[in-house]
């Protein structure tokens, strides 16, 4: 897979194509400090529970998802983010077909 190259305007939701049932992912950025990553979910796929030892930033920037941060669901739309806190569970759920920006940052 192809990364952006640095420098270069790009519009991210052009980065990453839907696909039939299924996750796309796309690295756009990879440093030792943390990374910035493409998604797109096709409705009703979804990332299982799980934690990260680190804060995560998602921005949705085409559709919605639900974010379940500690079991607690989170309605985010296109234009909006959700920070994920470091530590506690989430999950992600693709109510529509969705497209995301996650950002991590190791601390």
């Amino acid at each position: 897979m192809e990364k952006i190259e640095k420098a270069n305007v790009f519009n991210p939701s052009k980065e990453v194509e839907y696909t039939g049932n299924g996750i796309v992912s796309k690295r756009i950025l990879e440093q030792t400090n943390g990374n910035i990553s493409l998604f797109s979910f096709d409705q009703g796929q979804k990332l299982s529970e799980h934690t990260a030892p680190f804060d995560a930033v998602i921005q949705v920037i085409d559709g919605t998802a639900e974010i379940l941060i500690d079991k607690k669901p989170h309605i985010v739309n296109a234009g909006e983010f959700i920070i994920m806190p470091a530590n506690i569970p989430h999950a992600v759920n693709a109510i529509e077909k969705f497209k995301m920006i996650l950002v991590m940052i190791k601390g």
